[in-house]
């Protein structure tokens, strides 16, 4: 059949089973969008900034699984992609980010809108292409979707100058491609199984080290029998949150740098630590001489080149964790009795759960603490799909929300990417129109990308903002408070000119300058609601409950919390997760 590359660009989002495109027009690409808008079985979102519609897609693809596809235009439309194609790679995220180039002929000519797209997005990208013929169009958006999705995944970008979009021929899309020496892992070998079942047989403290990787592999079902069949308690990494219930009896929380103090302990007491599909990054581990000392150390990746980057691995499993965690349940025997390693990591998280209770009781009580916010969440909206922004907000967030479900939390883990809450939670909403989805943000990321209020408001995907306000870049200031000596520079987002150079902190009668959120929120067509106490906020949430339901709104609730609260426990950079802080306390 006879197409021009623009229409094969659709043909094959169809032919993929794409049903929702993120993106930006521009002149490169109106091609594209012409196709576009005959093509009535996908949905075309318009964001308002290149960069949220990648982190859209992005949000999509992590919801689902499936590969997130956005398109952008020439020169700055393409490079304004960039942080998003960078999170996703960190995050081995399924993405196609389509961009126009200009014609062929012009190349190299520093003409307008034209940058070196693939050169820009090589470091950041699992493969990209310039495609300088039709010819070979169809095969190359083929190999595109199957290495996105494949092995690690991650995002691809395809550069299609505009006269190859316009130029016609007869061909088809292919069925399948072969790409010779990239052949991803699929099941581990029968020998590295069978000394990993033997090392677990044998362990009397065993650890189960959750990352990411059991997430997008789709293996919770597999880790949860595998769990229930030995009795072995877990910890998470931050990307890893979801894949076992948060309130399961074996999880022990999150690991690292602003993890639970149970889970520190036992990552410390253990005698074999079995790293599933987590990269072992250096907030998970700290000082690499004191991460696990006692334990012999497993690594199970997809990725060969992700296993003993950071961390010895004495035992090397390479693998799709699915099949790993199938082939791994054949090969465990019956377990020894581990009643005291139990009783023992259960102590370390009562002992966790003491240290946080007597933390908060002696918290002010003139605003929602932190630990309320998400407990009056969890309460209001308890099956929400959780999206938080970077920062204080989300450490809380990982701290204190349930998280029931795999594909259910979605953050910006790697790269930590402020303003990838909200446009991811957009993406996510559109996939999944009947969940409620929740966007934990605070005032300074929710202002990076605030501009996509109107998609929101306009294609009526109506996710819920909770914005903890605190006037400041918090974790930037807590920072500074812990190790600057409480110099707050450049952090307060109440300062103006007639601040002090010097001063630390909002004085008495400081007027504010952070914007009123919910009167913006209001401009845009969305609902903004104010929340300074607890029952306020408890309402709100309702309110804005209400407004999803009754008319497909957004809704913004701007969420007063103290200015200098504080993300505890944490373990300073550089030293070990057994050298745990709370409120400047070794614990």
């Amino acid at each position: 059949m006879k197409r021009n590359g623009a229409e094969m660009i659709v043909e094959s989002l169809r032919r993929e089973g794409v049903d929702i495109v993120f993106g930006y027009p521009g002149g490169a690409v109106i091609p594209i969008f012409d196709a576009l808008y005959h093509s009535r079985d996908i949905r075309v979102i318009l964001a308002r900034h290149e960069q949220a519609a990648v982190h859209a897609a992005d949000g999509y693809a992590r919801a689902t699984g499936k590969v997130g596809v956005c398109v952008a235009t020439s020169g700055p439309g393409a490079t304004n992609t960039v942080t998003g194609l960078a999170t996703a790679r960190l995050d081995s995220v399924p993405l196609i980010c389509i961009t126009g180039q200009v014609a062929r002929h012009l190349i190299g000519n520093d003409v307008f809108q034209e940058a070196d797209t693939v050169g820009i997005t090589q470091p950041v990208t699992k493969h990209n292409y310039l495609v300088m013929s039709r010819e070979e169009l169809g095969t190359t958006l083929k190999r595109s979707f199957y290495i996105a999705g494949s092995g690690r995944p991650g995002p691809v970008v395809i550069d299609i100058p505009k006269d190859v979009l316009l130029e016609s021929r007869d061909d088809e899309y292919p069925d399948s491609v072969e790409l010779r020496g990239y052949k991803p892992a699929g099941r581990a070998s029968a020998e590295s199984l069978a000394e990993l079942a033997a090392a677990i047989g044998a362990a009397q403290k065993p650890l189960f080290f959750i990352g990411g990787g059991v997430v997008m592999a789709d293996a919770s079902g597999a880790l949860n029998k595998i769990i229930e069949a030995t009795k072995i308690p877990a910890v998470t990494s931050l990307m890893g949150i979801g894949a076992l219930d948060s309130a399961h009896p074996l999880n022990l929380g999150m690991l690292g740098m602003h993890g639970a103090v149970g889970a520190n302990k036992a990552l410390c007491a253990c005698d074999l630590l079995v790293g599933l599909g987590a990269r072992f990054d250096d907030r998970a581990v700290g000082d690499p001489a004191r991460f696990a000392p006692r334990a012999k150390i497993a690594h199970v990746d997809i990725d060969p080149t992700s296993i003993g980057r950071t961390m010895r691995a004495d035992i090397q499993v390479v693998g799709d964790l699915r099949t790993v965690l199938d082939d791994l349940a054949e090969r465990i025997g019956p377990q020894p009795d581990r009643a005291a390693w139990l009783e023992e990591t259960a102590g370390f998280a009562e002992y966790g759960e003491s240290v946080v209770e007597a933390a908060e009781a002696r918290k002010p009580k003139e605003l929602p603490t932190p630990m309320q916010v998400m407990k009056a969440i969890n309460a209001v909206i308890p099956e929400a799909l959780i999206v938080t922004e970077v920062g204080q907000n989300q450490m809380w967030a990982a701290q204190y929300l349930r998280i029931e479900k795999p594909r259910r939390w979605l953050t910006s883990g790697g790269l930590g990417t402020m303003g990838y809450g909200f446009p991811a939670a957009l993406g996510a909403q559109a996939a999944k129109p009947r969940d409620t989805v929740v966007v934990v943000a605070g005032d300074g990321s929710f202002q990076m990308n605030i501009q996509e209020l109107a998609t929101s408001v306009q294609e009526e995907l109506p996710v819920i903002v909770v914005i903890l306000n605190n006037g400041y870049l918090g974790m930037v200031r807590q920072w500074q408070e812990l190790f600057f000596d409480k110099r707050y520079s450049a952090v307060c987002l109440d300062r103006h000119g007639g601040c002090p150079a010097d001063c630390s902190a909002p004085k008495p009668g400081c007027s504010a300058h952070s914007p009123d959120f919910a009167a913006i929120a209001a401009a845009y067509g969305a609902a903004g609601y104010r929340a300074s106490t607890l029952r306020e906020l408890e309402e709100t949430l309702a309110a804005a409950l209400e407004t999803r339901r009754a008319c497909r709104r957004p809704s913004v609730i701007d969420c007063r919390i103290g200015r200098e609260e504080n993300v505890w426990p944490i373990v300073p950079p550089g030293k070990g997760n057994d050298q745990m802080l709370y409120e400047g306390v070794l614990v």
